[in-house]
């Protein structure tokens, strides 16, 4: 089994089969509150026999995403299995084909700040992964596309699951260990204390 866990959006976890089949999920909408709520999620539907720890690389915030990333890690860690990293984007892209879309499309969410991070997918490789055709990137909102788009204010930690388990079907690695952040963080390092003379 896989257990998946994405907070670049909301809170999402989840485990499936190495088949995509879910055997439990759960999540919360709140931006803010992944914190909060990942323990709870996970308590909700960890299980013995999972063999997969799948972390939803983003794009998105800093803070929400060292969340899910972190948690993934630490599951992975205590239970002595590996840790699979999978662009965010991919499993909305997998969601959008399995509706129906054709041709090329956009993934777009919220990057806040007035701008939206975009994937660009066109159908599907050869192990069924989504194929991304231009790299994620952020663009001001507003920003005509020319292709179909979906915007994505949720994303389902199953079909990042089903998504990583094509690409470990396919001996397959999707991201490297690296959140896709697309900006830097908002805090930085305090310089040293200024000296106050008397």
């Amino acid at each position: 089994m896989i257990l998946a866990v994405d907070t670049s959006l909301g809170t999402a976890v989840a485990v499936t089969g190495l088949d995509g089949r879910v055997v439990a999920e759960a999540s919360s909408p709140d931006p803010l509150g992944h914190a909060e709520v990942i323990g709870d999620l996970l308590a909700r539907v960890a299980r013995p026999g999972i063999a997969y720890a799948v972390a939803g690389m983003g794009p998105g915030p800093f803070t929400g995403l060292r969340i899910g990333i972190a948690a993934a890690r630490a599951f992975a860690l205590g239970r002595g299995i590996p840790v699979v990293p999978v662009p965010s984007h991919y499993a909305a892209a997998l969601a959008a084909l399995d509706d129906g879309i054709e041709g090329t499309f956009a993934i777009v969410t919220d990057a806040r700040r007035r701008e939206i991070a975009v994937s660009v997918f066109d159908g599907t490789d050869a192990d069924g992964i989504p194929n991304l055709v231009q790299p994620t990137r952020l663009e001001k909102q507003g920003t005509p596309l020319e292709v179909p788009v979906i915007e994505t204010g949720r994303l389902s930690a199953a079909d990042l699951a089903r998504v990583a388990a094509r690409a470990i079907a396919a001996g397959r690695t999707l991201a490297d260990g690296e959140p896709l952040y697309l900006r830097s963080p908002d805090v930085v390092q305090p310089g040293a204390p200024k000296r106050v003379s008397g």
